[in-house]
């Protein structure tokens, strides 16, 4: 039986990932394969540890990807730090607050949880308080929440946990390259990016950066499970387990990622392609204006949707500038909403999880489909959509709003 070559749809994909891949990095992927240890490629290897540095604004010595989804940097991040019986807590105000516990869990971690309404985040004056009173060994935290559309403000809260002497991990997998993220300045321990959303580079690996404070603790526990350590320390090693994968094991990853380059795994050969072309990508058109470009088309997007008629959730003071959420009007099937615009428009936009699952739409504006046609395109469509569904909309305001936006911020702005 003979299979069709491959033949998929072209979609204009606006949901907060995966996005669409700029073509200049989907062309790096094509190049011919080389040797994981060949000097052409280790050179490679270098000037992405070295644009990691720049798009994470740290002078962190280690800034490598994990070879997996977003997932797998979390994962690799919080299993080489944590020890059975850690006290760790996870601020959650949205999905993946949730999924942090969970990978914490499984490594043995004592987790303490505070919530608060999706749709809202934390004051950080809250999580001072309490992390004051648990005393965790880690903090770890979303940065830009997509199943709710919230940023959580990471300033204070980075140099309280300087203060008191606390490991702070930030999952900034849906703001890196989309929105600020000040590793440094805002005194983050180890953080966690995504390629598959801001950096429109196909889902697969997780790029990381960690301090001396991180390096520190996994350089200790590396010595101890050794055996090359005191008397004291056996005792210690003895009384806890060695860090359960091989796979997420940083301390093997660091002597991959040296001059050393001690063989742990056979390296994804095209994603480093892939991650090099889109960092250089961010890089060339520098982090400022790429902000820029996001804020421009999420307020193009907005003022759509509310010309529209539609209502936007959450709290408009903490909104992740590359993920609008739009309340699904009473009586419509939300489902039934995105599936036209993907058969008829070939639009792709996504609900949400939880609780807010069937309540909301979830539109992203990120990386390479942070762009002013496909703002238009999906504004245009979704009026469409909703009109087909007896959906009350003010009809023809919603693209006329966008193109206003364009017309004054754009050409102010110089983007356009």
């Amino acid at each position: 039986m003979g299979y069709e070559p491959l033949n998929t749809p072209h979609r204009t994909i606006m949901t907060p990932g995966p996005v669409e891949v700029d073509p200049r990095v989907l062309r790096a992927m094509s190049t011919p394969i080389l040797g994981q240890f060949d000097p052409a490629f280790t050179k490679l290897m270098n000037e992405v540890m070295a644009m990691q540095r720049a798009v994470f604004q740290t002078n962190n010595h280690w800034a490598f990807p994990i070879d997996g989804t977003s997932r797998a940097g979390n994962e690799a991040l919080l299993a080489s730090i944590i020890e059975p019986g850690d006290k760790v807590f996870v601020p959650i105000y949205g999905r993946f607050g949730h999924l942090l516990v969970e990978i914490c869990e499984r490594y043995g971690a004592e987790v303490h949880t505070i919530q608060c309404p999706w749709g809202e985040v934390f004051d950080p004056q809250v999580l001072i308080e309490e992390l004051t009173k648990v005393s965790p060994k880690i903090v770890a935290i979303v940065h830009g929440e997509t199943s709710t559309g919230r940023m959580q403000p990471l300033a204070e809260i980075g140099k309280a946990c300087r203060e008191q002497d606390v490991l702070l991990v930030v999952d900034a997998v849906a703001s890196i390259g989309g929105v600020e993220v000040k590793t440094d300045e805002w005194q983050i321990d180890g953080i966690i990016g995504g390629t598959q959303k801001c950096l429109s580079v196909p889902s697969g690996m997780a790029p990381i950066t960690f301090n001396e404070r991180i390096e520190k603790l996994i350089l200790e526990r590396k010595k101890v499970e050794a055996g090359i350590a005191t008397e004291a320390d056996q005792r210690y090693k003895r009384s806890r387990l060695a860090i359960a994968s091989n796979y997420f094991d940083l301390s093997m990853l660091m002597d991959y990622w040296s001059p050393r380059r001690l063989n742990h795994h056979t390296e994804a050969t095209s994603m480093i392609y892939a991650l090099h072309e889109g960092l250089r990508l961010v890089l060339g058109e520098g982090l400022d204006n790429r902000f820029a470009r996001h804020k421009l088309h999420e307020k193009a997007l907005v003022a759509g949707i509310e010309a529209m008629g539609l209502s936007l959730f959450g709290d408009a003071r903490h909104k992740l500038p590359c993920v609008t959420c739009i309340e699904i009007p009473g009586g419509v099937d939300g489902e039934s909403v995105r599936n036209m615009l993907l058969e008829d428009f070939s639009i792709e936009i996504a609900p949400s999880f939880g609780p807010l699952h069937g309540k909301i739409w979830r539109i992203g504006t990120m990386g390479y489909s942070c762009r002013k046609e496909n703002v238009l395109a999906v504004l245009g469509a979704l009026e469409a959509v909703l009109i087909r569904h007896t959906v009350a909309v003010n009809r023809g305001e919603a693209l006329q709003a966008a193109l206003d936006v364009y017309a004054t911020e754009g050409k102010k702005t110089g983007i356009l």
